[in-house]
């Protein structure tokens, strides 16, 4: 059976490749390079894992990483042309990249050659873990077989929902890639003070610091709270996901916490995947972000 339309997006969307192959999404892999030299596509070349057992074992080395090229999204493309199926592509926040414009360099190309060739470009505003669960909400609608366009558009009127409260081992990466003020970083050196950041609308937000990975997971877990309190739609009108870096047992014990006091507040929900962050983002952050990714759901109760 013929798909509907097909979704695609670049590495940053950090799905871990087993859901990938199951809700038939493409990926377009970013790079990483530890030397400026040798660059590796993301799961394809090196894995998340291996990418952050070097940044732990080899203190001191900045990994870069590097968009996805005009040649990898027409290759992405191209099998869907040829098949005539519609193409949604979902690229990370051009805050952060030109992933996007490569896409859409990609598209012109195609469309030059197949003249009527239906491929939308999305940015997401996003990154990282909530890129994924934008992508998943683009198969949700696929699934509930709502059109193209009718996709299209309930995708960009979600994504202005969505936000990512986290925090950081350290500010070293975010000092190094120019994403705060080498002040701050210096007292978080010395201080072991840790950043909390908001990320919305493709843009990242100091939200506080605090001394001590404990407190500073308390104080992301309490910008979530403050998200949902100020919230009309309930939370079982969101998708929620939490992000880790190299240590999955914290992520899973984070998750857990999270779920303990969201009961306790009176909110019912009953799972939230746990999922790795990726190089694309784990680049800036260092080997050991934490935090939360919400975006309202295409579908939901109150649009039923």
């Amino acid at each position: 059976m013929k798909e509907a339309f097909h979704i695609i997006s670049d590495g940053s969307c950090d799905l871990p490749p087993e859901l990938v192959r199951e809700k038939n999404i493409t990926v377009v892999p970013f790079y990483v390079s530890f030397d400026d030299e040798h660059y590796y596509k993301e799961n394809v070349e090196i894995n998340i894992r291996d990418f952050y057992q070097q940044m732990v074992d080899r203190k001191g080395v900045y990994p870069k990483s590097s968009m996805p090229s005009i040649q990898d999204y027409k290759e992405a493309f191209l099998p869907f042309v040829k098949a005539d199926v519609p193409i949604i592509c979902i690229c990370i926040t051009t805050k952060f990249s030109g992933s996007m414009q490569a896409a859409l360099n990609a598209r012109e190309v195609i469309q030059e050659e197949y003249p009527g060739t239906e491929i939308t470009v999305i940015d997401a505003t996003v990154n990282t873990v909530l890129q994924g669960q934008y992508v998943l909400e683009a198969v949700e609608l696929r699934e509930h077989g709502v059109s193209y366009q009718s996709t299209v558009r309930r995708l960009e009127e979600i994504k202005s929902t969505g936000r990512i409260f986290f925090t950081v081992g350290n500010m070293e990466y975010l000092k190094h890639g120019g994403r705060i003020g080498k002040v701050a970083a210096l007292a978080g050196s010395a201080l072991d003070i840790r950043p909390i950041i908001t990320l919305k609308q493709g843009e990242i937000f100091p939200s506080g610091m605090d001394r001590g990975r404990k407190r500073s997971e308390k104080k992301v877990l309490n910008l979530l709270l403050d998200y949902l309190r100020k919230s009309s739609l309930g939370i079982e009108c969101y998708s929620l996901a939490v992000g880790y870096g190299y240590d999955q047992e914290e992520g899973i014990d984070f998750r857990n916490q999270a779920l303990s006091v969201l009961h306790d507040k009176g909110y019912e929900i009953d799972n939230m995947p746990v999922y790795q962050i990726g190089a694309t983002i784990g680049v800036h952050t260092g080997p050991y972000p934490l935090g939360f990714g919400i975006i309202e759901k295409a579908i939901h109760p109150l649009r039923s």
